[in-house]
């Protein structure tokens, strides 16, 4: 059985912390959900680490949902989120119930995410009365970029700080079952996590929300682009990847790969038949 939103929201009312990791393939999902993690994100992020965009504005639905499906056939517990990718959503109620459900009857996903507060509490409310879970997301929110001045921290003067609240409040009474806060200071993050009754997951927001998520090839060292202030490397792959196809293609280029472990024969009659 897949973990509920329900199970989720009890892991904050007993005050144990909440997991959730992103993935974006079939084999790292299946990685990510034999070692316990309850929540895995098919973030649009997939437009940076893994389609080589500059940013996650250009990702789409085709390849929102392209992803999401290859995670799902990974996975047998995990809650599979998906992420709505830019103005999927913005335009109207309409779009973001069409869109939202297609990550469920297509892609497979549990739940989704929105980006925003206030500004999408009506798409969140409509879509959660439609029996489609959500998952807000405040703070640094990537999608806005441009508007927001690039990825700063956000919240840091009083007025900022009290529209975030603000923002987490409205989520949570539309209906969100948990809400991300991103790069925001670690007291405020506190605050919020304190005022809402819904789980906080936390990216660069301290330790006090009441779950962490990061990017996986930030963690394993995959993404060598930039490394984010908020992740820690856990792995280095890069360096084992590099490795690895270096002293490959070294092998073939001098003739020691493959051996004869690694080849198949056939019978020496059969052989012997070819060569008459």
């Amino acid at each position: 059985m897949r973990i509920t939103i329900n199970q989720i929201k009890e892991m904050k009312q007993r005050g144990e912390k909440i997991t959730m990791l992103t993935a974006y393939d079939y084999s790292t999902a299946k990685l990510v959900d034999e070692a316990g993690i309850p929540l895995i994100l098919v973030g649009d992020s997939l437009g940076m680490v893994v389609l080589g965009y500059e940013s996650t504005i250009p990702v789409t639905m085709e390849e929102m949902l392209h992803h999401t499906k290859a995670v799902v056939r990974g996975t047998k517990q995990a809650m599979v989120i998906g992420d709505m990718p830019f103005m999927t959503y913005h335009i109207s109620v309409d779009d973001a119930l069409y869109n939202a459900a297609r990550f469920i009857q297509e892609g497979g996903a549990q739940a989704v995410k929105l980006e925003g507060g206030v500004t999408v509490a009506e798409k969140v409310s409509r879509i959660v009365e439609c029996g489609i879970p959500v998952m807000g997301h405040i703070g640094l929110t990537p999608q806005s970029i441009y508007q927001l001045g690039g990825f700063t921290v956000q919240g840091k003067t009083q007025e900022a700080a009290a529209r975030l609240l603000e923002d987490a409040r409205a989520l949570e009474e539309a209906g969100a079952f948990s809400i991300v806060l991103e790069t925001v200071p670690a007291q405020l993050a506190k605050i919020i996590t304190e005022k809402v009754n819904v789980p906080t997951i936390g990216i660069g927001a301290g330790i006090d929300c009441d779950g962490q998520v990061q990017v996986i090839n930030d963690i394993l060292g995959s993404f060598t682009d930039f490394v984010p202030k908020h992740a820690k490397q856990y792995a280095k792959l890069t360096d084992i990847i590099s490795k690895a196809v270096t002293q490959y293609h070294d092998e073939v280029k001098a003739g020691s790969f493959p051996t004869e472990k690694q080849s198949f024969s056939i019978d020496e009659s059969v052989l012997a038949e070819l060569t008459k």
